[in-house]
C-alpha cells in the first residue's frame, strides 16, 4: 500500500514536467527538417488569414462582414476538426511510448491537441491586430468570451479525443466514421453561409451540432460586437461540460482493457 502511493505521489511530481515534454516534442516533430522550422506556426496561420481575407473581400462586397465571419468560421473548424482526429489516433499513434514508460494514458490524449492550439492561438492575436487596427476598439470583456469560447471548444475537443481515442483501439472503422461526420458537418455548420439564410425553425438541430455556437458567438463577440446573453452562455457551458464528462466516463471505463490491444 506505502509502495503505491510513493508511486502515485512521484508520478503526480513529474506529470507537468511529462505533459510539458511531450507538448515540445510533438511541436518539434510537426516542423522537423523544414528550412523555416518553428517559423511556419506562424506564417501559416498569418498567411491564410491574409489571402482569405483579400480574397472573399474582392469576391463578396455585398456584406462588409462576410469574409471576417468566413475566416473566423474556418478556422475554428479547422481548430475543432484537426484536433479531434489527432486525438482520435493519439493512443495509437503514441503506442511505443505507452508500451516502454509508465505515466497516465489520457496525458497523450491532452497533449495529442497542442500543435493545433497553438496555431489557433496564433490566430487570435492576428485577429484582434487586424480588428484593432482596421475596425474598431476591442473591450478586455470581448477579448474574454472570445477567449472563453476557444476554451469552451476545447472542453468538448478533449472529451471526444478522450471517447474517441479508446475507441479507435477497439474499432477501427471509428477513424473513418469521424472523417465522414467532418465532411458532413463542414456543411452542415454555418461556415460558408450565413445562419440568417436557414429558416429559424431549423435553428436549434443546428446549435445542437456544438460547434455551430461557438463559431456563431466569436463572430457575435468579435466581429459585431454584440455579446450572447447569459442563457445562451451557460447553455454552452452545459453542453461542454456534458461531453467532456461523458468522454472522460468512457474513457476510465474502456482505458484499461483497450490498452491492452497496444
Amino acid at each position: 500500500m506505502r509502495h503505491k502511493t510513493i508511486t502515485s505521489s512521484a508520478t503526480r511530481a513529474y506529470l507537468p514536467g511529462l505533459i510539458w515534454t511531450l507538448i515540445r516534442t510533438d511541436f518539434k516533430t510537426r516542423y522537423h527538417g523544414t528550412l523555416g522550422s518553428y517559423l511556419w506556426a506562424l506564417v501559416k496561420p498569418v498567411s491564410m488569414f491574409i489571402v482569405l481575407y483579400m480574397v472573399f473581400s474582392v469576391i463578396f462586397t455585398m456584406d462588409q462582414y462576410y469574409s471576417l465571419n468566413l475566416i473566423i468560421g474556418l478556422f475554428l473548424w479547422d481548430f475543432f476538426s484537426d484536433s479531434t482526429r489527432t486525438g482520435l489516433v493519439s493512443l495509437h499513434a503514441k503506442t511505443f511510448l505507452l508500451t516502454k514508460t509508465r505515466f497516465p494514458s489520457w496525458v497523450v490524449v491532452l497533449t495529442s491537441v497542442s500543435n493545433a492550439l497553438i496555431t489557433v492561438t496564433i490566430f487570435s492575436v492576428a485577429v484582434y491586430s487586424y480588428i484593432l487596427l482596421y475596425r474598431r476598439h476591442i473591450s478586455l470583456v470581448e477579448i474574454g468570451c472570445f477567449s472563453l469560447y476557444i476554451f469552451l471548444l476545447l472542453i468538448m475537443i478533449i472529451g471526444i479525443s478522450l471517447a474517441g481515442s479508446v475507441l479507435f483501439l477497439r474499432y477501427r472503422d471509428i477513424n473513418q466514421i469521424w472523417d465522414l461526420l467532418m465532411q458532413v458537418g463542414f456543411f452542415f455548420t454555418p461556415i460558408i453561409y450565413p445562419l440568417d439564410i436557414v429558416p429559424h425553425k431549423y435553428h436549434f438541430f443546428m446549435y445542437a451540432w456544438l460547434p455551430t455556437a461557438v463559431i456563431q458567438f466569436s463572430r457575435s463577440v468579435i466581429v459585431k460586437g454584440e455579446i450572447p446573453t447569459l442563457t445562451a452562455h451557460l447553455m454552452l457551458l452545459g453542453s461542454a461540460t456534458v461531453v467532456l464528462l461523458a468522454g472522460t466516463v468512457l474513457y476510465l471505463r474502456l482505458a484499461p482493457r483497450s490498452l491492452e490491444r497496444l
